[in-house]
């Protein structure tokens, strides 16, 4: 009689033998059709996902670049051809081409481009200098405070100042010629009134000017060419 559990051991070796054989290959060999394909590996990383520069977005810039603010041509201090009646020593302030001249005599005048007030903010007539402050301090007068109550009630003068490093008080007005820490903003309509300049140009102008100069200021209507202001 045939023993079925002896023959059926020996079919289940054969096999596993079959199997065995058929999968052995050289050593270190890898398989051409994988025995179990449903598992899958990743792809091996590539070179280039190694070595791969930064996003541009976030590489560092190079010792070279300058973040310093350039002005443009225009409204850099220059001496420039002025014929105006005015002593040397006046200031007069081109409102409608953004200019200040501080008179030098002879023909000529030393040109600053300046920011003004903003729509509403601009004026016009004749002051003096009354008081000439370095660094000055900043105390938003109460008609600013009403217009943008998130200002300071004061500020301590320094380079984070809006006033900049050097301010000259106009006469009995809350209106100054005065530096800035945004220089971007020099030859905009930005400012509640005062006259704002780089703080290298105020400080420039400030070395000229002694208290009781005489300040003109020209109203908006009255535009002229950037050279050949009209005489008085």
């Amino acid at each position: 009689m045939l023993n079925l559990s002896a023959f059926s051991r020996a079919a289940a070796f054969g096999a596993f033998a079959i199997s065995t054989i058929a999968f052995a290959g050289p050593a270190g060999a890898a398989p051409q059709n994988p025995p179990f394909p449903f598992f899958f590996l990743p792809p091996p990383m590539q070179q280039q996902d190694v070595m791969a520069p930064p996003p541009v977005e976030y590489a560092t810039p190079s010792d070279n670049q300058s973040s310093t603010f350039q002005l443009p041509p225009r409204l850099r201090r220059q001496v420039v051809s002025y014929a105006t009646r005015e002593a040397p020593g006046t200031i007069i302030i081109d409102t409608p081409n953004t200019y200040l001249y501080y008179v030098l005599g002879g023909g000529q005048a030393m040109r600053y481009g300046i920011g003004i007030g903003r729509d509403g903010f601009t004026w016009s007539g004749t002051q003096a200098v009354t008081k000439k402050a370095e660094w000055p301090d900043w105390t938003p007068p109460p008609e600013m405070i009403a217009r943008q109550p998130y200002l300071p009630r004061h500020m301590a003068g320094g380079p984070g100042n809006p006033l900049g490093a050097r301010a000259m008080y106009l006469g009995s007005t809350e209106y100054r010629i005065h530096g800035t820490n945004a220089p971007e903003t020099i030859g905009t309509h930005v400012s509640s009134g005062c006259i704002r300049l780089t703080n290298e140009d105020v400080s420039d102008l400030y070395s000229r000017v002694n208290v009781g100069t005489k300040v003109i200021v020209r109203p908006m209507t009255e535009r002229r060419a950037d050279l050949t202001p009209a005489v008085r």
